[in-house]
């Protein structure tokens, strides 16, 4: 057995019929008819862009929670997530090539199945994807947002320096980078300090979500006792559970705490209410 990759015992469940009662209450099983919801979103149909299978959760839950009425349609393999982890493990370049090819086939097939109105890149390890993303389905005049961009508008424009945290180790380069790139685009100056926090990571994968957010606070406090924060930045779609327990996260550390959850779906509504 490879020594850097030890077996994780997963905890067992419980009440597996009440986890299968409440993974149903969320997702549903596929219909054709509308969704209910906001009268300006009802027949709008979202392609969700994961990059791996275990997210889409995410993706539906904060989905329907700022789309409501809009149909979310998630494509994506765990072999995605695997492919750069390895990469990343090795040294190779993160993505590699082989995953935003992967990535650009899956935007086109999603087009060709089930014609979306916006197309949502919802991995932060791939956000080095979204060029290729968006020449691939260039003719079929369908929007492609990269879920990170709005979060990093908003920490730019925001101003002051920005903390941005992690849990995932591949994810950390294509987050600074897009930051640079998004401060650069918008011409304005950006400080950043970065912090990594992959035992979150494991202990979200266990289902310790509270001591995931905990992990969370305290890099956050931790960084506020070596300088003043303009606002804190959760590099990965995942964090986003941080808000389930600090929904008011500006009250809880005197700085705004953006999410792609947030950002990246309010930028899909004003796209969709907007066409």
């Amino acid at each position: 057995m490879n020594s850097l990759s030890p077996v994780r015992r997963r905890p067992r469940v419980k009440d597996p019929v009440r986890l299968f009662s409440d993974y149903m209450k969320i997702t549903g099983t596929p219909t054709l008819a509308p969704e209910a919801g906001d009268p300006a979103l009802s027949g709008k149909t979202l392609g969700l862009l994961n990059g791996s299978t275990w997210v889409s959760l995410w993706g539906t839950w904060f989905g329907r929670a700022i789309l409501p009425g809009v149909k979310l349609v998630h494509v994506g393999s765990d072999a995605t997530q695997y492919s750069f982890m390895r990469a990343h493990r090795s040294g190779e370049p993160c993505p590699p090539a082989r995953n935003i090819r992967a990535f650009s086939g899956l935007a086109r097939a999603t087009i060709e199945l089930h014609r979306p109105d916006a197309l949502l890149l919802t991995c932060s390890t791939m956000n080095r994807a979204i060029g290729a993303v968006r020449r691939a389905v260039s003719r079929s005049g369908v929007p492609v947002v990269q879920i990170d961009e709005p979060m990093m508008e908003a920490a730019v424009n925001h101003g002051g320096r920005i903390l941005v945290i992690a849990t995932h180790g591949p994810t950390v380069d294509s987050t600074q980078t897009l930051l640079t790139e998004t401060a650069k685009r918008l011409g304005l100056p950006v400080s950043f300090a970065g912090a990594t926090i992959e035992t979150a990571f494991d202990l979200l994968g266990r289902g310790a979500i509270t001591r995931h957010n905990a992990l969370i606070a305290r890099a956050i406090r931790t960084a506020q006792g070596r300088g003043p924060l303009g606002s804190v930045v959760l590099a990965q779609l995942s964090m986003a559970v941080f808000l389930l327990e600090y929904p008011r996260p500006e009250r809880e550390f005197g700085v705004p705490v953006f999410t792609s959850a947030v950002c990246g779906f309010r930028r899909i509504r004003e796209i969709l209410t907007s066409s």
